[in-house]
């Protein structure tokens, strides 16, 4: 790791040469040609001056990428080892797809913005010193947490880099994209235990809610459930955060490709909360009727150790529907302005 981050401070000269090159072309494109109309002109120098800042800023996220490469590597390694991180494989893929599907809506003002890159230049260098500091000083940091702070500081780099050779104006349009790849980062420990005991009290209460309406007889203390022949206890495993990170991201995903109005992506990302806790509340009913009515055998079927990609298939149906509702009123509103 420190020699990464020594080759890491090596690269950053040239990068910046890089950008100075890029800078000075452009200028001598604006100045030197003489085309048939400032129209043409304007428009010939705006596309050779994005492509080339374009083939810049790739040329640079390469460079970051053998810098940190055994990094990613481990990152991918654990990530595909554990449930709540599993989707990190996949979210540079989707940043950079969403980058591609909305390229035509991006600002082709090209100004540089030496305040946004010097905060996240300096952020990604102070995570990265920290994560190399922590493990030689030998630190109680857990391997988690020492990868959230790597995958935070290569975010934070790619994000600088786009400041640098894309400009201010660009990266406000892409600003969603880029965001997205804070979710490369694993949710460090502390942070985990919290939403899980957070979403383990939260689903408990709904799941009350639910044997209250359906009318089984329950003696409820706090997380346990003493039900007809069984007892039911909320575990840590019961609070489905991994499902419910991933109803986030997708909740998040849905508003930002399908919704234009800053209220209404608000509206369909706000009620992923409720409907989280309201699914695993769900999920608690079912496990404890079957418990009740077939057998006590139930709680070590696949439908509880494995019956969670189901409920999560589930929840995406309230999710869609209101996501659908949104859009529909979206487009009224908008035809509605039209004609009048």
């Amino acid at each position: 790791m420190i020699v990464d981050c020594w080759w890491l401070m090596r690269s950053i000269p040239f990068i910046l040469a890089m950008e100075a090159s890029v800078t000075a072309v452009d200028t001598k494109l604006n100045t030197s040609q003489l085309p048939l109309s400032p129209q043409r002109c304007r428009k010939r120098a705006a596309e050779s001056s994005g492509s080339r800042r374009l083939v810049g800023f790739l040329a640079l996220v390469f460079l970051l990428a053998v810098a940190f490469f055994r990094p990613l590597i481990s990152l991918t390694t654990y990530a595909l080892g554990t449930d709540i991180h599993s989707h990190i494989v996949i979210i540079p893929f989707i940043s950079a797809y969403l980058i591609y599907v909305r390229r035509k809506e991006l600002l082709t003002d090209y100004t540089f913005a030496p305040g946004w890159t010097s905060i996240l230049l300096a952020a990604g260098i102070a995570s990265l010193l920290a994560a190399g500091g922590l493990i030689k000083t030998n630190a109680p940091l857990s391997y988690n947490d020492y990868l959230s702070l790597i995958a935070f500081s290569f975010a934070c780099l790619v994000s600088a880099g786009g400041f640098l050779f894309m400009g201010r104006k660009w990266m406000a349009s892409a600003a969603f994209p880029f965001a997205f790849l804070i979710f490369m980062v694993p949710l460090p420990d502390g942070v985990v235990d919290w939403l899980e005991t957070a979403s383990k009290l939260a689903s408990a209460e709904a799941a009350a809610l639910f044997f209250s309406i359906t009318g089984t007889p329950v003696l409820r203390d706090g997380i346990m459930f003493q039900l007809p022949g069984i007892v039911i206890e909320v575990a840590q495993e019961c609070s489905g955060i991994r499902s419910s990170w991933v109803l986030f991201i997708t909740s998040l995903l849905a508003s930002y490709l399908f919704l234009k109005s800053p209220l209404r992506r608000t509206v369909l990302v706000a009620l992923v909360i409720p409907l989280a806790i309201l699914r695993n509340g769900f999920r608690i009913l079912v496990i404890g009727l079957l418990c009740v009515h077939v057998g006590p055998q139930m709680i070590h079927t696949v439908i509880h150790h494995r019956g969670g990609p189901l409920f999560f298939a589930l929840s995406l149906i309230p999710l869609f529907v209101l996501l659908w509702w949104l859009r529909r009123g979206e487009i009224a509103t908008s035809s509605s302005r039209e004609t009048g």
